[in-house]
């Protein structure tokens, strides 16, 4: 039975292997929205940083200050998310492996783990499906549903916006 990869103290993931009797596979979470704006309007929402800083948070306690996106194939994105009453912030970030505008983008994060996000146009509206490779300190669920979250509230800003 294959476990999932799991990160070295230093946070650092084991370098990738052909040998089977070595090799490990991450566990994979899947999300997705279906947001009720074409499918320029949802690219636009999700990878440009005015935008981002206003959607990018898990919760109502949480906020996304900072972010930047060299949104191409080699390029870099950062984000800065931070609890609102200054107790605790991190950054986010990596660099983007695959973009093909109003499809997909796929990254790699800073810690190694992989992330591809689709975007399909249906009827007029947009679904939105993330996956990426759950990391080894939290339990699955609680990756699904913060990603979820974030989700969400994507969906809800790129649906209020004109």
């Amino acid at each position: 039975m294959l476990q999932p990869l799991k990160a070295s103290k230093g946070g650092k993931f084991p370098a990738p292997t052909n040998n089977p009797d070595l090799m490990t596979t991450a566990t994979r979470i899947t999300i997705s929205a279906l947001v009720n704006k074409p499918v320029a309007h949802v690219w636009k929402v999700w990878t440009e940083p005015e935008h981002i800083t206003q959607w990018n948070a898990a919760s109502d306690d949480w906020h996304c200050p900072k972010a930047s996106n060299d949104l191409r194939t080699g390029g870099t994105f950062s984000s800065t998310m931070a609890a609102r009453d200054d107790s605790f912030s991190f950054d986010f970030g990596g660099v983007f492996d695959d973009v093909q505008p109003h499809k997909r983008i796929a990254f790699t994060m800073g810690d190694g783990r992989s992330c591809e996000i689709l975007f399909t146009e249906e009827n007029g509206s947009t679904r939105v499906v993330e996956s990426f490779d759950a990391e080894a300190q939290n339990p699955v669920e609680m990756q699904r549903s913060g990603w979820q979250a974030i989700l969400d509230r994507f969906k809800r800003h790129a649906e209020a916006q004109a």
